[in-house]
């Protein structure tokens, strides 16, 4: 069995309102804490990173599941939310929402239409980071198919 290790170096030099830094192979941003959460708001934050981790998690399995099936598309487009709730000083991430809209090839049948909502769920369970967040983020999908 093959095991990957990722790393990542942080810096943070100031208060809880400063800004930070973090590198990880291609990631190099600034960090710190969001608007939202009475931080400055420069560079990403984790509620972002959970999200992006999320997102991109999702939307490349279910790339290559729809590849594996043989079910073309012509475009792959999400948009995803995540819920941030704040009650007493105590910060829970309850839920993300996937929105991915499958654009299908032209002539695609009402049965490929069916395979990619199939997929659309499947690639949820399927991701490394939903399996991950499983039991404390809820991870909901609103997938929209287009067939043309």
């Amino acid at each position: 069995m093959a095991k990957h290790h990722f790393y990542l170096q942080a810096d943070w030099p100031g208060k809880r309102n400063d800004v930070g830094r973090i590198e990880s192979g291609n990631l190099k941003t600034d960090i710190s804490i969001p608007k939202e959460m009475d931080g400055p708001g420069a560079g990403t934050n984790p509620d972002e990173m959970l999200l992006g981790a999320a997102a991109t998690c999702y939307i490349i399995t279910l790339s290559a599941m729809m590849e594996r099936s043989g079910l073309d598309k012509e475009d792959l487009t999400m948009e995803s939310e995540a819920v941030v709730d704040v009650t007493g000083g105590v910060f829970t991430y309850e839920k993300i929402i996937h929105r991915p809209v499958i654009r299908l090839k032209k002539g695609a049948s009402e049965k490929d239409a069916e395979l990619a909502g199939t997929l659309a769920k499947k690639a949820e369970t399927s991701c490394m980071i939903s399996r991950a967040v499983q039991g404390n983020v809820e991870i909901e999908l609103e997938p929209e198919i287009i067939v043309p």
